[in-house]
């Protein structure tokens, strides 16, 4: 027990004796915290494993853990090492590795010294720091040990005078029969002890003035409030397009742009109004439409692909972008009828059947079916008729599975003819059903 109050004394001695000055490093203060004692999950990680204590949730909760307070007096060494010694009471059965469990709580003294090695100086507002250092405790007035804390924590800056601290130790014991490994939680409030510091004010020499201090004098400066440059008169680099990047750097000084285009505007490679950052084709003149892209036409018909029922197949403009249905071999002509009647001849029927398959194979095909009839009759009896025959292709269509929203049906009696209704073969040629692509 001598030799670990002299380790104490001697780190204690060795602490103070380097003690620094400066802005930069912390100044004395005095703490007290609160703090909770962990010995069940320091227990469980060591006959399991901390990778089984995560996964199988089992740090221990806070009711497990025994509660107290602490007093803590700090004192910077060098910028990045400070010196913490700690007083901390609490009461707890302390299960030591060698004894018995106690009946009842009983008090647990412990102090420790430590470095605290901070990442940043007290310039920062925020310090994390790793902590190690030695410790002691008494336990019941009648049993002592020795352990090394070893820990991570951080320091909040409120104000000059006080800070928020916080802390987590793993304790090593270094007498292993009168100490057991456990973890320690702090956390706490510091205030400064002993009088602030009073910053240097440094005089300077009486001389021309300078307001800005910007090495120009006043009465040479044509901004003499605002810092700047002697080769622009004591003014600031100038930014003529006021976009934030001044014109020594800025390639295109005189136009509003972007830091990341050197003070340019967002370039327009294809020149079609959309910038290459929006433009998906920005090297091809394009549509807004297209994000920047031409208008596609995959059959090369002249009809773009969003206007064209037969995109895959060249086209008229005037049938929407499809063939003409004599293309696909289906004869107009032969869809006659019977003179006198909207009833279809054989081969009429043979050639809508043609006309079912084309229509099946291209869905997006909407057909206007005409009617048409030859002289024979009156102008309105002819003219039923021709709406009667358009409405048999239809009805005929519509049973071999044409949607009737795809077809469009109208007569227009005997006044188109096509043949000299003289003779048989041009009245029959006249008793026919022409039909067109429809939008």
């Amino acid at each position: 027990m001598k030799k670990f109050l002299a380790v104490l004394m001697a780190m204690a001695v060795f602490m103070s004796a380097g003690l620094g000055q400066g802005d930069e490093i912390r100044p004395a203060a005095l703490g007290i915290s609160f703090f909770l004692n962990d010995f069940k999950t320091a227990e469980r990680i060591r006959t399991t494993s901390l990778s089984q204590v995560l996964s199988n949730k089992r740090w221990a909760k806070p009711k497990e853990m025994s509660p107290g307070l602490a007093i803590t007096y700090f004192k910077g060494v060098s910028k990045h090492v400070d010196f913490a010694g700690s007083l901390a009471g609490s009461f707890v059965q302390y299960p030591f590795p060698k004894h018995a469990p106690f009946g009842s709580d009983k008090f647990l003294l412990e102090a420790d010294a430590s470095a605290n090695l901070k990442m940043v100086s007290e310039a920062f507002w925020l310090q994390p720091y790793l902590t190690l250092g030695v410790g002691g405790h008494m336990y019941g007035g009648g049993y002592f040990g020795a352990f090394v804390p070893l820990g991570v924590g951080f320091k909040i800056n409120f104000f000059d005078e006080a800070h928020l601290y916080t802390n987590a130790q793993y304790r090593v014991p270094i007498t292993t029969e009168t100490a057991n490994y456990h973890f320690f939680y702090q956390i706490g409030i510091a205030g400064r002890i002993g009088k602030k510091k009073e910053p240097v004010v440094i005089v300077p020499p009486v001389g021309p003035a300078d307001t800005d201090k910007d090495g120009i004098v006043d009465a040479e400066d044509k901004c003499p409030t605002v810092p700047g440059l002697a080769k622009y008169q004591g003014c600031p680099i100038p930014d003529t397009d006021k976009d934030g990047l001044h014109d020594e750097e800025d390639k295109c000084p005189t136009v509003f742009g972007l830091a990341r285009y050197q003070g340019c505007p967002i370039p327009d490679t294809d020149k079609d109004g959309i910038n290459d950052e929006e433009d998906k084709c920005p090297t091809v003149p394009g549509l807004a439409r297209y994000q920047g892209c031409p208008l596609v036409d995959t059959d090369g018909d002249t009809v773009p692909d969003e206007e064209d029922k037969c995109p895959t197949e060249k086209g008229l403009p005037e049938n929407f972008g499809c063939p003409k249905l004599e293309d696909y071999k289906f004869d107009a002509k032969k869809v006659q009828f019977f003179s006198g009647s909207a009833t279809l001849t054989k081969a009429a029927m043979a050639e809508l059947d043609k006309g079912v398959v084309i229509l099946e194979e291209h869905p997006k095909i909407s057909v206007a079916i005409e009617g048409h009839t030859d002289n024979t009759g009156t102008l309105a009896s002819n003219q039923k008729l021709s709406e009667k025959r358009a409405a048999a292709v239809k009805t005929y269509l519509v049973k071999k599975g044409i949607s009737a929203d795809r077809l469009i049906t109208s007569g227009h009696g005997q006044n188109e003819p096509i043949e000299d209704n003289k003779s048989a073969t041009g009245r029959a040629a006249n008793r026919r059903v022409v039909f067109r692509i429809a939008k």
